[in-house]
């Protein structure tokens, strides 16, 4: 017999009412969330999550998520969202996009990012490499084949009119590893990601930050399982509202917001704060509306690098119904 069913028995032998139970066994506090992050405390994708945890905003949505669940991105994430009691997870685009074309029932129900702002390419400050058409014939060091560096690497090139085919990509397993092999001249060029560009930035000069020359475009979203958006609808909403709140907080208070991500990602102050600065002139962080341009600009790159090869049926994925009523239509 169990704690609760003991003592249920004590109270009818003792005569007491139900109420006077209810005032005996207290209720189950309200079980708390966690969700996944692409990048968690490396990347500035998830600052909102941290604002509005830090904050009680979740809370004030309906929701109380009170940790995340961090990952490599791609598939990692994907699989990480899929086995938590609460589904959701934001995620690179071309993770969501492969989920669907591996079976999975997912849905994307919000945008996350909307900017390459905090990703760029370096290189030694007394290298010759000056410009992208410099690289012509020079190798550089890309995370891995079929990787967002990969593909911003190669939309970069198009921007600039230089032969992608003469430029030797070599996957190096991570951007520090990428740095390593800079450093010993196994690359002529690196792909680096912030705030680890800002650690460093006195040991590299950038050839180019891909966010001053690649225009808007969607580069992570919300997804979660078509079954726990019909069954659980108000919770999605909540995750959904509360992150675009954290948003907006973030946006209203940067140097507040510095602070917090400071903190949850373990950074010295000074670093929190230019790596939260930088992204506000893009408008890194979005509420979470849906912007076909910025989705189309992102396919554009995932088809330079094989990811995708078809068009792309948004009715299929997206799902703006969870989004907060005042952004469900914004473009």
């Amino acid at each position: 017999m169990s704690f609760k069913q003991t003592l249920r028995a004590f109270v009818i032998c003792a005569g007491l009412s139900g109420a006077a139970l209810g005032a005996v066994v207290p209720a189950a506090p309200a079980l708390a969330d966690e969700i996944s992050v692409t990048q968690w405390g490396t990347s500035m994708y998830g600052a909102p999550y941290a604002v509005a945890m830090s904050e009680g905003l979740f809370k004030k949505a309906g929701i109380d998520i009170t940790s995340i669940i961090g990952s490599g991105g791609g598939g990692t994430t994907v699989r990480n969202l899929l086995a938590s009691e609460t589904p959701y997870g934001d995620v690179a685009i071309a993770a969501a996009l492969a989920a669907q074309r591996q079976g999975l029932d997912v849905i994307i129900v919000n945008t996350g990012t909307r900017s390459t702002a905090e990703a760029s390419l370096v290189t030694m400050p007394d290298s010759p490499i000056k410009s992208l058409k410099d690289l012509e014939g020079k190798k550089v060091a890309i995370t891995s084949p079929k990787g967002v560096s990969e593909m911003l690497l190669l939309m970069a090139l198009k921007q600039e009119g230089v032969d992608a085919s003469k430029v030797e990509r070599v996957a190096s397993g991570g951007y520090v590893n990428g740095l390593t092999m800079l450093e010993q001249g196994a690359v002529a060029a690196a792909a680096l990601i912030e705030p680890l560009s800002i650690i460093r930035a006195a040991k590299y000069r950038t050839v180019v930050n891909y966010g001053k020359l690649l225009p808007p475009m969607t580069t992570s979203v919300g997804i979660t399982t078509r079954a726990f958006a019909k069954k659980n609808p108000e919770k999605l909403k909540a995750i959904i509202a509360g992150r675009a709140a954290g948003v907006e907080a973030l946006y209203a208070d940067p140097a507040k917001a510095a602070e917090i991500v400071g903190k949850a990602f373990k950074l010295e102050p000074a670093i929190a704060k230019i790596a939260v600065d930088n992204m506000l002139g893009p408008r890194m962080w979005s509420v979470g509306e849906f912007n076909q341009a910025e989705l189309d600009r992102t396919i554009d790159g995932l088809r330079l690098i094989g990811e995708v090869t078809g068009p792309v049926d948004w009715s299929k994925l997206l799902d703006p119904a969870f989004l907060p009523a005042s952004i469900q239509g914004k473009k």
